[in-house]
């Protein structure tokens, strides 16, 4: 079950003098004193709620509590399912990258960026390719200037062992 994330005030809860009442019909009923909102609210056996506390005077509607919450809720899952989460896709290359591969691996990453996923390019040296790292950084620096129509760079080429990594997300 979702959790509503505000406090909704309720019946006695409501420290206000006056509200804007709305009725179980959802007709206005016009600016009212608590007391005589909470006695109508009674008189239908349902809930005063508070619905606008930030309005002045805060709007209020008689209405069973237990629905509003539900249908609060159902909103809620509704906006979450319609949400979209973007992933976080990897690309790996080496440092002598074939030019056919290059361009093979640039397609991908620029699909994914197209699907609103971010992407981490890991770029693996072995061996002694790791004493040239300044050719792998040229390849990273190429990578991005030729996703930069798709995606922006959000974390600057940083090493970790022998794999240096850039992440780049979708514009």
């Amino acid at each position: 079950m979702v959790a509503i994330k505000k406090f909704i005030r309720i019946n006695e809860k409501i420290r206000v003098p006056e509200v804007r009442l709305i009725g179980p019909e959802g007709n206005q009923l016009g600016v009212v004193t608590i007391q005589k909102a909470l006695e109508m609210s009674n008189q239908y056996e349902l809930d005063l709620v508070e619905v606008a506390p930030q309005a002045n005077p805060p709007v209020c509607r008689i209405i069973d509590f237990s629905k509003f919450k539900y249908d609060q809720e159902k909103k809620e899952r509704e906006a979450k399912k319609h949400q979209k989460h973007g992933k976080l896709k990897e690309v790996r290359l080496k440092p002598n990258i074939d030019e056919h591969d290059y361009q093979v691996k640039l397609k991908q990453t620029i699909t994914f960026l197209q699907k609103r996923d971010k992407v981490k390019i890991n770029l693996f040296f072995r061996g002694r390719q790791a004493e040239h790292m300044d050719l792998g950084r040229k390849l990273l620096d190429k990578f991005i200037m030729d996703t930069q129509n798709d995606g922006q760079l959000e974390k600057e080429p940083y090493l970790e062992g022998r794999v240096m990594s850039i992440v780049v997300s979708p514009k």
